[in-house]
């Protein structure tokens, strides 16, 4: 009795050489291209889907609220005032500014804390927070005025403007 024992490249397996399989189910080859196949075979998008995609895709862009996050929130500045910020500002612990990790330089956003229910309007100049999960560092003159000076910390939400 002789076993089969599978080989790739050109040896037969149960009688079938591996060349000659559809290229999907070669084992060779790289994913991207065993991806496009897929595609391929599946057809391409209708009308119909493209449009819909444009559409749900531009109510995204152009809402009003097309960021919004909710998170921890810390403030700093003693310590920084009047240093360059990220931005190449020179940072104010009086100014409404904050420090958020990836939103643009100059994008102003509406802080909302979630324990006073009062918000204020901040321009992001410095990335950060990098301490747990905070979300955004608001200056000293913002955490005044939501009214959480001196616990140092708070729960809010952020939405862009």
């Amino acid at each position: 009795m002789v076993l089969a024992v599978p080989f790739f490249g050109s040896r037969t397996w149960g009688g079938r050489s591996h060349l000659r399989l559809p290229p999907r189910f070669r084992p060779g080859l790289p994913l991207l291209k065993r991806h496009r196949q897929l595609q391929r075979a599946s057809g391409p998008l209708t009308k119909k889907a493209v449009i819909a995609a444009a559409s749900a895709a531009a109510l995204l862009i152009f809402s009003p609220a097309a960021y919004a996050q909710c998170g921890g929130a810390s403030w700093y500045g003693p310590g920084f005032n009047g240093k360059v910020a990220a931005s190449g500002q020179i940072f104010d612990q009086n100014a409404m500014t904050a420090a958020h990790r990836t939103l643009p330089f100059g994008t102003k956003v509406e802080v909302t804390d979630q324990t006073t229910g009062r918000s204020v309007e901040v321009t992001i100049n410095d990335r950060g927070p990098y301490h747990g999960k905070r979300i955004i560092d608001l200056s000293k003159g913002a955490a005044a005025a939501l009214g959480f000076q001196n616990r140092g910390v708070t729960s809010v939400c952020i939405a862009q403007k």
